[in-house]
């Protein structure tokens, strides 16, 4: 689970890094700014869900769920 804006690296390009050691890893990105990256860039770049801020709790649970039952 990662933040899209980050200090030296976005979110999206960690996920890529990530993937490139173990392409089966998953990976769940969260941003407030929805303008930055969408649901089609998220698939495009094998992420497995996009979480927007302000995070509900049941929300962030049902991607984790969903992701790992797609294991």
């Amino acid at each position: 689970i990662s933040d899209q804006t980050m200090p030296g690296l976005t979110g999206d390009a960690l996920a890529s890094e990530l993937m490139k050691l173990n392409p089966e890893i998953p990976v769940i990105l969260c941003t407030g700014y929805s303008q930055m990256i969408d649901q089609r860039r998220v698939k495009e770049k094998g992420i497995r869900a996009l979480v927007m801020k302000p995070i509900l709790i049941g929300e962030l649970a049902g991607a984790i769920r969903a992701v790992l039952e797609k294991q």
